[in-house]
């Protein structure tokens, strides 16, 4: 019987034993064969638990079928821990309660899946917090922290997970459920394995804080308390599965000062951490230059920093803003760093340590754009050994001719490093590497893990750190949970190798058949291997300014991340999957195209580009789904209903008509059409006089502003000739062609985009800069023109000539725009144009104009062609619950609609019934077309 057939048997039995979802899908399995590791482990079955009854329930079946099991939360392991080969179960969509909190204890209980983030708002108001922060806390889950002993920035004042454990409900290998708390009696055997083993676990365990590899079996001690259930956190989910947790909490600090010093190198900075730590502070971090430089090249720019090419990030707190600052004033005169920087504000504080949060993405690439990846990921040593460490480190990947980019934890000695090892072309030499690195490590008296757990990247390694009595140890520990070794086998005890299963091992180059993909050599495996996995799609970013993933924000299915539609198309490439199978179109389905991975994951994943080419690939040669014709050919149409604008709305006005018709072009019939203008762009400026003829200053006329709002492109005309600029127009109607591009019709959008630079060439040649309105468009042109034509130079000349309006305005430092006290704006940025110009030219201009701004994040949910397509309005409208719907809804009175993108003013309009303005329509401050004819 084949897999597929067997993985649907085991499902069926499953269905008919729990109330949780069960699916054994070839997509699904593909989404869950990774985690954020190197490793790949497609698994049988993927079940949704909804309690503690369902879990029993996995367990009892998984040893009648001979099958194991493996705990998942956020998916954000980056060792392995949370992947295998029989039932995944995933915590993290039905078992997410807060089920108490008590303030007085200072204690909460809470699910395994339970995202961090969410429990840290949960407690802020009551002044409090959960002490362990990874750089991961808006999307890893706790019962995920639980599992790898995650520590944090602030492990080092407020302790690893392990310290905050107060009780833990299990459910073992076995099947029995178990309440793990202080004392041994819980779990049968435990108390004799404790002495028979008290020489191994007093020598070799505990030796300092971040020694995370292996069982933390030092909690057995009765010195160290006897605690059963601090033994179970870094168990990795070997030993058993969690239901429930009451946690420790710590209340938040009155006041925090962030100090950042410079030093020639991060091992200079290793060597200042004893003078640093005697002015007692709350978090000590490391950040090399290296970092930086990437941080830099991916954000454009980041926040001043002190001179130095190694920095430290030093936050020290007290009971008021005067204390904490004395203290950081009182660490600047002491350390020894050449040079300092002393923040109070929480926003630049905030703004700094953004760089160290996006280290673990942006470390996947070096600075020269090769892929690094995890494996020696977190080793830690003592701290008065670090510096030292870390120069022999420096030798031994010099040594490999192997690079990566250094931060970590340098106040307890944790440092992160991801390496651009050859692993798919030599996964020996990858192996070679971790045991001379593991060699190193154990000289330096340190911990081939300092928080991230062994997984299937380390525990083969363990031997190197540790002696046959420890590993027998461990082994026996194990078998009291999990005689059978069900629970998540190959991880810490009879490990797997740890180059068996890696996810790029053996993987051949896809070159590309659409875009140029020129940041990943025209491969198209080497793009979508992009994705890591640390799950930053998954997280609800939109408090910090982000907008991805909206179809995952809506839906909350992995199916639906930028991560899991990554994993689908890496099997493709693989050659496990056709490029027309069902799994890719289903996981490919509601992705909005728009964009905002490509800035917003640390990564650099583009979605939006791989979907374009997967579709291109699909239906090259064969016939469409008709919306492609219609939707993705929308421009070529809309030029025919210009002819004839009041027919062409009489028709669509006629709501059976317009029904019938939208449903015979694969439209949803709850959507309207929007109306046509009775007079487009082109013909208004043809009968104005502009024509074509040479000017300073070109404004390229998209569809949607000729077809629908040419006021817009009046408006824009008349801000330009106050500048004092002659205006023209490209003398032929021209293109973008992004709705060809978002269907996959790259052929159809190479035609027009050729014709496009046919007719901005000599324009752009001649020194003159293009002003595009619509933000897809320039979007398009800046970002997709190049990618699509590489071979023709002067693609990227115009895509470096093109400029939003507000760009173009802010050039001109003599322009200032009106001041508008007193008005409020609710403003919608476009994805497009968050994901490839940003927004802060407008943000700058709205700011000068004395206004009240509520900028939102996230997409509006229409997205061009998307939100109309058959099948995914309800979508559609739940992408505009994120944030724009709930913000019109409670908008003050008299309060602006600001969006450039006509999508978003589509979407707010049809949904919510308030229209929309254009900047350039704001910016004028009266009608245009009163003083354009």
């Amino acid at each position: 019987m084949n897999d597929d057939r067997s993985a649907e048997l085991l499902a069926g039995a499953l269905r008919g034993r729990i109330r949780g979802e069960v699916d054994a899908s070839v997509r699904r399995r593909a989404e869950y064969s990774s985690d954020a590791s190197n490793y790949r482990v497609r698994p049988t079955v993927v079940v949704f638990p909804r309690g503690a009854d369902d879990v029993a329930a996995v367990v009892g079946c998984a040893r009648d079928n001979g099958l194991s099991v493996t705990a998942r939360g956020g998916g954000t392991s980056v060792a392995g821990n949370a992947i295998g080969p029989g039932i995944v179960l995933d915590f993290s969509r039905h078992m997410t309660a807060i089920r108490a909190v008590d303030v007085a204890a200072r204690t909460a209980i809470v699910q395994p899946g339970v995202v961090l983030s969410d429990l840290q708002r949960r407690l802020r108001a009551d002044g409090l917090r959960f002490g362990p922060d990874p750089s991961t806390q808006d999307r890893c889950t706790l019962g995920g922290m639980i599992g790898n002993n995650a520590c944090g920035p602030h492990a080092l004042a407020w302790g690893r997970t392990s310290d905050t454990v107060r009780e833990l409900r299990v459910i073992d290998g076995t099947g029995a459920r178990r309440v793990l708390g202080a004392g041994l009696d819980a779990v049968p055997g435990l108390a004799g394995f404790t002495t028979a083993n008290l020489a191994v676990l007093r020598t070799e365990l505990g030796r300092f804080e971040r020694q995370a590899s292996g069982y933390g079996l030092e909690h057995l001690l009765p010195e160290r308390g006897s605690s059963a259930a601090k033994a179970f956190v870094g168990t990795e989910g070997t030993c058993g599965l969690l239901l429930e947790a009451e946690v420790a909490l710590t209340p938040v600090p009155a006041a925090t000062v962030l100090t950042v010093l410079g030093y020639p190198d991060m091992a200079s900075a290793a060597d200042d951490v004893a003078a640093v730590m005697r002015c007692a502070p709350i978090a000590v971090e490391g950040i090399d230059a290296g970092l930086v430089d990437v941080v830099r090249a991916h954000r454009g720019r980041v926040p001043e920093l002190p001179r130095g090419r190694g920095w430290l990030f030093v936050e020290t707190a007290g009971e008021s803003a005067a204390e904490a600052s004395a203290v950081a004033e009182r660490l600047a005169r002491e350390a020894g760093a050449v040079d300092h920087r002393i923040v109070t504000d929480p926003v630049a504080a905030a703004a700094l340590w953004r760089i160290r949060a996006d280290g673990a993405g942006l470390a996947g690439r070096t600075p020269d754009g090769k892929p690094a990846w995890p494996g020696w990921e977190d080793a830690a040593v003592p701290p008065e050994n670090l510096g030292r460490y870390l120069r022999e480190f420096d030798a031994l990947t010099a040594e490999y001719e192997v690079r990566g980019l250094l931060y970590g934890h340098i106040g307890d000695g944790c440092i992160h490093v991801r390496l651009d090892f050859p692993i798919a072309d030599a996964p020996q030499r990858f192996r070679s590497f971790l045991f001379d690195a593991a060699e190193l490590v154990v000289r330096h008296g340190g911990s081939l893990s300092g928080e991230h757990g062994d997984g299937r990247a380390r525990s083969e390694l363990l031997e190197v750190m540790y002696s046959p009595a420890a590993i027998t140890a461990f082994a026996g520990f194990k078998a009291l949970f999990d005689p059978d070794d069900v629970l998540n086998p190959g991880v810490l005890v009879a490990p797997r190798p740890v180059d068996t299963d890696l996810r790029v091992a053996g993987v051949r180059p896809v070159p590309t058949l659409g875009f140029a993909l020129g940041d990943d050599s025209g491969d198209l495996s080497t793009a979508v291997h992009r994705c890591v996995g640390i799950g930053k799609c998954r997280a609800d970013t939109r408090a910090a300014g982000g907008f991805m993933c909206p179809s995952y924000l809506a839906t909350a299915d992995e199916k639906d991340s930028t991560r899991g539609r990554a994993r689908v198309l890496q099997e493709v490439v693989r050659g496990e999957l056709d490029w027309r199978a069902s799994a890719v179109s289903e996981s490919l389905d509601l992705c909005l195209s728009c964009k905002a991975c490509a800035s917003d994951c640390p990564a650099g994943v583009d979605m939006a580009t791989y979907k374009s080419e997967t579709l291109y690939r699909r239906y090259r040669g064969r016939l469409r789904p008709v919306d492609h014709y219609v939707l993705g050919q929308l421009p070529r149409w809309l030029a025919v209903a210009q002819r004839f604008p009041r027919l062409a709305n009489s028709l669509a006005a006629r709501p059976r008509l317009r029904r019938a018709g939208m449903r015979l072009a694969g439209i949803d019939p709850r959507r309207t059409a929007p109306e046509l203008a009775p007079m487009p762009l082109r013909r208004i400026w043809r009968d104005r006089g502009g024509g074509a003829s040479a000017g300073e200053v070109m404004l390229w006329v998209d569809t949607f502003t000729d077809t629908f709002d040419p006021a817009n492109g009046l408006a824009a005309t008349h801000l330009l000739e106050q500048l004092g600029y002659h205006v023209t127009i490209p003398a032929e109607r021209v293109c973008c062609g992004l709705t060809w591009i978002s269907t996959g019709q790259l052929d159809g959008a190479r035609v027009r985009l050729r014709a496009t630079v046919d007719a901005l060439a000599e324009h752009v040649a001649g020194g003159g800069l293009v002003v595009g309105l619509e933000p897809s468009c320039t979007a398009a042109l800046r970002a997709d023109l190049p990618e699509l034509l590489p071979d023709d130079p002067r693609a990227e000349q115009i895509a470096a000539a093109v400029r939003t309006l507000a760009e173009f305005l802010l050039e001109h430092p003599d322009w200032q725009p009106p001041r508008r006290p007193g008005e409020t704006v609710i403003v919608q940025p476009h994805c497009h144009q968050h994901a490839v110009g940003g927004f802060d030219a407008e943000r700058r201009i709205l700011a000068a104009m004395g206004v009240t701004v509520r900028e939102l994040a996230g997409c509006c949910g229409l997205a061009g062609n998307f939100g109309m397509q058959r099948g995914h309005y309800d979508v559609s409208v739940a992408v505009a619950e994120n944030a724009l719907l709930p913000a019109l809804r409670t908008a003050p009175q008299g309060a602006i609609f600001l969006a450039d993108g006509f999508s978003c003013r589509t979407q707010a309009d049809q949904l919510a019934g308030i229209p929309g303005r254009h900047l350039a329509e704001y910016l004028l401050g009266e009608d245009p077309n009163s003083a354009a004819v």
